[in-house]
C-alpha cells in the first residue's frame, strides 16, 4: 500500500511541477478556474504532512495556516489578485516593503486588491510561493463553505456575523463577549475551544490581537466574491520575472562582486575554502572568545554560543571585534538574498579559539556565505566556481574545499541530531550525486546528539512532503536518512566545475552535513509545528567545529595559478 501510495505521491509532485512551470510561462491563472483546481487536486492527492487537515473539509488546518502567513506578506489574506515579480523597481516609489517574517523577500501592497511579491531566488521560490497560495485557497474555499449558506444568496451564517463583528471593530468587546466569539469561531472552523484559544494567541500579538478573526473573515470574503464572479482571484507573474529566471541574473551579478572584493584585497590568488552556512557559527568561533575576553578550556563554550544567540548586543560586540581584525562582510546588493564573510586566516590569532592546536601554518582564505534556496544553489555556486576576467587576465579560483551545512528534515532520528549525507538523490528525476564527504560519521561521536550517515534526498519542495514517499525513502533500498533542498544542486555545480569544465582543481575536498529542524515522519515535529530555537545551538556549532579543523590542518602554503 505505502509503496503504490509513493509512486501516487511521486507522480503527483512531477505533474504539480509541470503545471505550475506552464502556469508561469503562461503568465496568469485563476485559482478558482480549470488550472487553479487541477493545482488544488494534485496538492489534494500528495497531501503533505505540513499541511496536516488540509483534506478534511470541516476543519481548518491552524499550524500549516501559521507556517504559511509566516512565508507570505502581512495582508495576502485580503488580496484577489497577487502578482509575482522581478525586482522592478518599486522600491523607488512610494510603497512601503512588506517583509514576511520568515522569508527575506520584499512585498508590496499596490492598492486594496493586490499585492506584490518579488521573486529574486529562481524556480525553486516561484514553486514554494504558489504551493503556498494553493493551500491558502483551498482552506479559504473551505472557510466560505463552513461560513456561508450555499444557495444563490449566500447568505452568512450566525457565527461568521459574529466573526464580521469583531474584525469591523466597531463596537468594545468585553473578555466574556471576546470568549463567546471565540466559541462560535471554534464551532465554524471545526477546532475544540482550547485550539482556538491557543491560534488565537499565536497570532496575535499586542498590536493587533485579533489577527486570526481578522485572517479567517478576510479569507472566507475573497473566497466568496470569487464564487459569486464579483471579483475573482488571479494570479500573474511579470514579463521581466519571466524573462530573468533561469539565466543567473542574479547569481552572477552576486559572484561578480564576490570576486571583486577578493581581488581588491589582493585574496583572489590565495587558497580559498567556501563554506555554505549560517553568518553566525564560523564567525562566533574564530572572534567570539577574544571579542567577549573569555579563556578558551579544553572544553566547547557551547553555552557561550547559546548566550550569544540570545542577545543582540553580544552579536554586535562579536562583529565589530571581526570586522576590526579584518574579516571582510559583503552585504548583499545584488539582490541574491546571500549575504558573503571573508576571513583571511593568515592574519587570525587562533590561540584562544577552539582551534590552537590545528598548527595551521597557511595563507588560506575562508568564505562563508549564507544558506541559498533550492535551484538558487546551482546558480550561485556556478557563477562563484567560474573563472573570472580582470585587466585582460582570466584567473581560475583556486578553490580547496566547499562545505554545505545546513538545517533538514531527518527520518531516523529527531531534531537537533546530526546527518552526514553520502549522496544527494533529487526527487522526481533520475538523477543522483554520490560524492566522498571529508566528514565522516566517528567526527561525530557525542553524549547528547545522534549522528547518522547515508542518501540524502534533495527535494523539490519541502512543503510536498507525505508520509507515505518519506517512508518509501526511508525503508527500500534507498535508505535515506534526511531531505533537504540544496544538495543536489550544490553538488552539480561542484561536479561541472571540477570534472568536466575544468574551472577549479578536481583535488578538493567537499565537505556536506546538517542538522534535524524537523522530522516529517514524527507527528507534532514537522516544520509546521515551530522551530528549532536554542536546541539547534550544539549541532549547529559542533559542525562547524569539524569543518573548520579540517580546513585548518590542510593549511599549508601553496602557490596560485594563473590560466
Amino acid at each position: 500500500m505505502t509503496n503504490s501510495r509513493a509512486r501516487e505521491t511521486t507522480e503527483a509532485i512531477e505533474r504539480l511541477y509541470i503545471s505550475m512551470r506552464h502556469l508561469f510561462y503562461r503568465g496568469f491563472f485563476k485559482p478558482g478556474g480549470v488550472s487553479g483546481e487541477s493545482i488544488r487536486s494534485l496538492l489534494k492527492t500528495i497531501n503533505p504532512e505540513i499541511y496536516g487537515t488540509m483534506n478534511i473539509p470541516s476543519k481548518l488546518e491552524l499550524d500549516g495556516l501559521m507556517y504559511v502567513l509566516d512565508r507570505l506578506p502581512e495582508g495576502i489574506e485580503e488580496c484577489a489578485f497577487i502578482h509575482l515579480t522581478s525586482d522592478e523597481g518599486f522600491d523607488k516609489g512610494s510603497f512601503e516593503p512588506i517583509v514576511p517574517k520568515k522569508r527575506r523577500r520584499n512585498c508590496y501592497r499596490i492598492d486594496e486588491h493586490q499585492m506584490n511579491i518579488e521573486v529574486l531566488l529562481g524556480r525553486s521560490e516561484i514553486y514554494d510561493i504558489l504551493t503556498h497560495l494553493t493551500f491558502l485557497f483551498i482552506e479559504a474555499d473551505k472557510i466560505r463553505n463552513l461560513a456561508f449558506i450555499q444557495d444563490e444568496n449566500w447568505k452568512p451564517t450566525r457565527a461568521f456575523k459574529i466573526i464580521e463583528e469583531v474584525v469591523k471593530g466597531e463596537k468594545k468587546f468585553s473578555r466574556k463577549e471576546k470568549e463567546v466569539a471565540l466559541i462560535h469561531l471554534s464551532s465554524l472552523i471545526g477546532r475544540s475551544f482550547d485550539e482556538t484559544l491557543r491560534a488565537y494567541n499565536t497570532f496575535g500579538d499586542d498590536q493587533n490581537p485579533d489577527r486570526l478573526f481578522k485572517i479567517i473573515y478576510n479569507l472566507g470574503k475573497v473566497s466568496l466574491d470569487d464564487a459569486k464572479g464579483s471579483r475573482e482571484r488571479e494570479i500573474h507573474f511579470s514579463s521581466i520575472l519571466k524573462e530573468r529566471v533561469g539565466h543567473h541574473y542574479f547569481g552572477e551579478k552576486w559572484a561578480n562582486k564576490v570576486k571583486e572584493v577578493l581581488f581588491e584585497n589582493n585574496l583572489h590568488m590565495r587558497p580559498l575554502h567556501i563554506i555554505s552556512a549560517n553568518m553566525h557559527s564560523v564567525k562566533n568561533m574564530l572572534y567570539a572568545n577574544n571579542a567577549l575576553k573569555k579563556k578558551q578550556h579544553h572544553e566547547i563554550d557551547y553555552k557561550l554560543y547559546e548566550e550569544i544567540s540570545n542577545k543582540k548586543e553580544l552579536r554586535d560586540k562579536v562583529l565589530k571585534y571581526a570586522l576590526d581584525e579584518g574579516m571582510i562582510h559583503i552585504g548583499d546588493k545584488s539582490g541574491s538574498n546571500i549575504d558573503v564573510q571573508i576571513i583571511d586566516l593568515s592574519k587570525t590569532d587562533l590561540k584562544n579559539t577552539p582551534f590552537a592546536d590545528c598548527k595551521f601554518g597557511g595563507d588560506d582564505v575562508v568564505m562563508v556565505f549564507d544558506y541559498a534556496f533550492g535551484e538558487q544553489a546551482f546558480e550561485v555556486m556556478d557563477e562563484l566556481l567560474r573563472p573570472f576576467e580582470h585587466k585582460g587576465e582570466v584567473y581560475m579560483m583556486h578553490v580547496k574545499s566547499v562545505s554545505i551545512m545546513g538545517k533538514a528534515g531527518i527520518l531516523t532520528g529527531e531534531k537537533g541530531d546530526i546527518m552526514i549525507p553520502t549522496s544527494h538523490i533529487f526527487e522526481g528525476t533520475a538523477d543522483n550525486y554520490p560524492f566522498e564527504n571529508a566528514l565522516k560519521l566517528e567526527d561525530f561521536n557525542d553524549d547528547e546528539l545522534k549522528a547518522f550517515e547515508g542518501p540524502m534526498i534533495t527535494v523539490l519542495g519541502t512543503s510536498l512532503q507525505n508520509k507515505d514517499i518519506l517512508s518509501y525513502f526511508m525503508n527500500t533500498s534507498w535508505k535515506a536518512i534526511g531531505l533537504e533542498m540544496e544538495g543536489a544542486h550544490y553538488q552539480k555545480a561542484i561536479q561541472v566545475a571540477s570534472k568536466i569544465r575544468h574551472h577549479i582543481s578536481p583535488d578538493l575536498f567537499v565537505m556536506y552535513a546538517y542538522y534535524a529542524s524537523d522530522n516529517p515522519l514524527e507527528t507534532g515535529s514537522t516544520l509546521s509545528s515551530g522551530g528549532l530555537g536554542l536546541t539547534g545551538v550544539k549541532p549547529t556549532y559542533l559542525i562547524t567545529l569539524r569543518i573548520l579543523e579540517k580546513i585548518l590542518r590542510s593549511g599549508k602554503k601553496e602557490v596560485s595559478t594563473k590560466k
